[in-house]
């Protein structure tokens, strides 16, 4: 597939972005529509639009391309399943809590359990976290269209950065929420259909049949699930488990992304049967996934084709799409492209709003009565979303500078740390009712506890026999800000107490 062509179908593919969110937004493009999609979501649409928002980019080609490790293969699966317990925890938890206190923003709650300090330390935590997350994920799509159509035109990659990036502002300054929920729901339909067509493709070129090809995997040297054999390992079964609801608590339940369209359906019922069923088809897909992975080295070994390499590393990250762009023809090839451009700027759109309603919700108060009428209100939000629109160019321009890992493992590494004090912070408020916080202590506690824990990540194998720390980092990140809560506490009183 020619530079040319693929920038054609990108042009293709956003104006039909451009058009549902110029539909959409025509008639309403205030903040309710911004922040809460008029209340009014049908949970089918989200549950389905989820999909998109939650794989992203990094399941669509970071994921497939560890399978070929032999320590990692289908580990992933581990984690997912840990995910969908932390998705049902979400469901019975923290959405009743949410839709009972009726927030915009979830870290309202912390306001009103914790306080103003704590609420605002709670919505710095998202806004940190999710730039870079969000970043780390359109920095994935962007390097491939980098490689594989805008160095070929002599285009630098700063440039590449900020078109994503100005497209993506250009359909949701408006509509926010209320387009994000049309679009994304698009965008996942593209996500799914290109996972099964490019099972389709692979099997074809392998002469396999879907049936017989599942077996292939099945009794490959990719597939193992389930690893016991060792603890200290990262890939270790209950490492990955735990790793995995929890991780999910905090970067899904805790996170403003997920949960602001979660917040946009008309009433708990409908949400809970949103995420329920969003958790289902979660874990269905990863499944073809890594299954594309297994699929992707085995045709890769049948045609000699190497791991792709980037300044003398080997790339996995590369390989779904030198095999997709270069080897199994042009209908692949456009049906890997719009899986890959669907999955990232599913997720990407979604967090650029989440941010913008964070900011403008949490640090302006503009849910507040007294702000709704306000003059230029629009205008302002619309002058945050072009901030946190440069923010992300910035992160993505540094991250690109200093990479040298998977995207994958540097996500929710970074996660481990910035989500941690999240997850402390409304286990105190969950769990320990009889007592609040001294406020302004608070920041200090969530900034020590990720220093702690690198401390310990980066000294594991030396202070504990040779154990790695892997995705429970994070739980250890949350315990340690949890009893850093605990040292700061005081008895709470009857307006504090939820």
């Amino acid at each position: 597939m020619t530079p040319f062509a693929i920038l054609f179908l990108i042009v293709i593919y956003f104006g039909i972005l451009f058009i549902i969110s110029h539909v959409v937004s025509k008639k309403d493009s205030g903040n309710e529509a911004f922040f809460k999609a008029n209340k009014n979501s049908k949970w089918y649409l989200v549950a389905f639009g989820m999909i998109g928002t939650a794989l992203s980019g990094v399941t669509f080609i970071s994921v497939p391309g560890e399978v070929g490790n032999p320590d990692l293969q289908f580990k992933y699966f581990q984690f997912v399943l840990g995910n969908a317990i932390g998705f049902i925890i979400i469901a019975k938890v923290l959405l009743p809590l949410y839709y009972r206190m009726n927030l915009t923003s979830i870290y309202g709650y912390i306001e009103q359990r914790l306080g103003v300090v704590s609420y605002k330390t709670a919505a710095t935590i998202f806004l940190i976290s999710r730039t870079i997350g969000s970043s780390f994920r359109l920095y994935l799509v962007v390097i491939v269209l980098q490689r594989y159509v805008f160095d070929y035109y002599g285009v630098p990659f700063t440039f590449t950065v900020m078109m994503s990036l100005l497209l993506i502002f250009a359909y949701t300054y408006r509509g926010g929420l209320k387009t994000i929920i049309i679009t994304d729901t698009l965008q996942t339909f593209f996500l799914v259909l290109s996972v099964f067509l490019t099972i389709f493709f692979i099997c074809r070129s392998l002469d396999l049949s879907i049936f017989t090809a599942f077996e292939e995997v099945k009794n490959s040297n990719y597939s193992k699930i389930f690893f016991f054999d060792d603890y200290n390992k990262g890939n270790y079964f209950w490492k990955q488990i735990l790793g995995g609801i929890f991780v999910t608590i905090a970067m899904v339940g805790l996170d403003q992304d997920l949960m602001q369209k979660n917040l946009s359906c008309k009433n708990i019922g409908e949400a809970q049967k949103n995420m329920f069923t969003f958790t289902g088809i979660f874990v269905i897909i990863n499944i073809f996934f890594l299954s594309v992975g297994a699929l992707l080295y085995m045709f890769a070994e049948k045609n000699g084709i190497q791991v792709p390499m980037v300044d003398g590393v080997a790339r996995t990250d590369f390989l779904f799409p030198e095999i997709a762009l270069k080897s199994l023809g042009l209908i692949p090839a456009i049906v890997f492209l719009l899986g890959l451009t669907a999955a990232t700027f599913a997720t990407t759109d979604s967090a650029l709003t989440a941010l913008t309603t964070s900011f403008c919700v949490d640090f302006l108060g503009m849910d507040k009565t007294e702000n709704l009428n306000k003059p230029n209100i629009v205008r302002t939000r619309h002058l945050v979303h072009i901030g946190f629109s440069f923010l992300m160019f910035l992160v993505i321009v540094i991250f690109n500078s200093v990479n040298d890992a998977s995207v994958v493992k540097m996500i929710f590494k970074i996660a481990s740390y910035t989500y941690g004090p999240l997850l402390g912070l409304y286990a105190f408020g969950l769990f320990v009712k009889s007592k609040t916080v001294n406020d302004k202590l608070v920041p200090f506690i969530c900034l020590i506890s990720p220093a702690i824990c690198y401390f310990i990540s980066t000294n594991s194998a030396k202070l504990f026999g040779d154990y790695v720390i892997d995705n429970e980092l994070i739980i250890i990140n949350g315990l340690i800000t949890f009893i850093g809560l605990l040292s700061i506490s005081k008895p709470a009183t009857k307006e504090t107490r939820f």
